[in-house]
């Protein structure tokens, strides 16, 4: 295999939208992550999501959320954190497997 053969392998696609470089892939428009947290009432659900929003904070402050509606007996909350762009989707994801239990 030449030298111009694995340039080849690792060029993006650029009639589909889509890279790949150190095993992600990246699509265009794939800007929103969506967070599972389970916990014991809704304080405590609240206090863990904070922990996600604040990292969401450092990626970029201009983040959006939604989150599925809670009561005080709620035992899991799913949110949607909504970034910019791909890339900062895909750095707190990596990011945030430190606040997953």
């Amino acid at each position: 295999m030449s030298n111009q053969d694995l340039d080849l392998e690792y060029q993006a696609c650029e009639a589909c939208g889509v890279s790949a470089e150190m095993g992600f892939v990246i699509k265009e428009n794939d800007d929103v992550a969506e967070v599972k947290i389970f916990a014991n009432g809704k304080t405590a659900l609240l206090a863990e999501f904070s922990n996600y929003l604040a990292l969401a904070k450092e990626v970029n402050a201009n983040f959006k959320h939604e989150t599925t509606p809670l009561s005080e007996e709620s035992q899991e909350l799913t949110a949607r954190i909504e970034f910019e762009c791909s890339a900062e989707k895909l750095i707190f994801e990596l990011r945030s497997r430190s606040l997953a239990k």
